[in-house]
């Protein structure tokens, strides 16, 4: 049952309370006191934390009395609750990527490497690279970064260390987000852990919204196209927009999980978030290669982890594959 419990996020008082009521459901909380020789006050927290789990319900025979639930119906609650914010959260992900891409459009007819009061269209990787020379020489506080597509090219690495370095030395805040392909890059790898090293810190997704820089939450830039990122990008000002995708950063970066640490599977099962979200892009009708691309991966590698879920499954084909799946709850 220890397994559970973890599953379950109790802390230690909250845990042996637990434990004490379902070893004796009707002991009250001088009982409870006594036996675990803890404060009235730390009981009475460890029966809130339990309420807020809803591992604790009311009795029918004894309304004022609470009972402890199995910990497998405790688990089940609580997996159904994360999984309800995870497509919260996703839902919102979704209206945030909508909102950028309106606003990336609203302005995508600037002239080109023009500035206007708050916006500026960047034709072209050399007008993109000298802005954001400019803007990383005049950050001040914090910097933020989502960079999609698993590994980064050396090229990109290799102009952007410099930046990085010099603002880090000046005590700006690096947050930045990789997709969770690119810990398989070696390059892309070490230089996030360059930056882990010195003040930077770093967290990587399964899927990613389109790339971004903001600069001390007042300048953003962002592809004009994010599928092609060669043809220039937006750099912009305007509160609203700059307000969005701070938004849709913090969102993103709340569900990420930091550098050095293992992503750990669901419970539930025993699927990554990699594979859950793959399972689903497929679902949707997306092909290999643009599964691929949503994270960060080869269509060879979309293909070797879709067998390795149907042999799982033991299903014959993709369709007997998500038929499985959605009847396991995996979708």
């Amino acid at each position: 049952m220890q397994d559970m419990l973890d599953m379950l996020g109790l802390d230690g008082a909250a845990e042996a309370v637990y434990r004490a009521m379902l070893a004796d459901p009707r002991g009250g909380v001088d009982e409870l006191c006594a036996r675990l020789a803890l404060t009235e006050a730390a009981v009475r927290e460890a029966l809130d934390r339990l309420a807020d789990l809803q591992l604790l319900r009311a009795s029918r025979e004894a309304p004022d009395l609470l009972l402890p639930v199995s910990p497998e119906l405790g688990l089940e609650l609580i997996l159904h609750r994360q999984e309800q914010e995870l497509l919260r959260r996703q839902r919102e992900l979704e209206i945030g990527r909508a909102v950028a891409a309106r606003a990336i459009a609203e302005y995508a007819d600037l002239r080109p490497n023009t500035p206007t009061e708050n916006a500026e269209r960047l034709v072209g990787l050399d007008a993109v690279q000298a802005k954001l020379e400019v803007l990383a020489r005049g950050v001040t506080g914090e910097c933020l970064a989502v960079m999609p597509g698993g590994a980064q090219s050396r090229a990109s690495l290799e102009a952007s260390r410099p930046l990085d370095e010099a603002a880090m030395r000046r005590g700006v805040a690096l947050l930045t987000l990789y997709q969770d392909s690119a810990r398989h890059d070696p390059a892309t790898l070490a230089y996030a852990r360059w930056m882990t090293e010195e003040t930077g810190l770093v967290r990587t997704c399964p899927t990613l919204p389109p790339r971004m820089l903001v600069f001390d939450r007042e300048i953003a830039v962002v592809p004009i196209d994010p599928a092609n990122t060669r043809l220039g990008a937006l750099c912009t000002r305007e509160p609203g927009i700059v307000a969005s995708l701070v938004a849709l950063f913090e969102r993103t970066w709340q569900d990420a999980v930091p550098l050095g640490t293992d992503r750990p599977k669901d419970a539930g099962t025993g699927l990554s978030d990699t594979e859950r979200e793959l399972l689903r892009l497929l679902a949707s009708g997306l092909t290999d290669e643009a599964a691929g691309r949503n994270l960060g991966i080869s269509a060879r590698s979309v293909r070797r982890q879709m067998a390795g879920l149907m042999e799982r499954l033991e299903a014959s084909s993709r369709f007997e594959a998500g038929l499985k799946a959605a009847q396991r709850g995996w979708l």
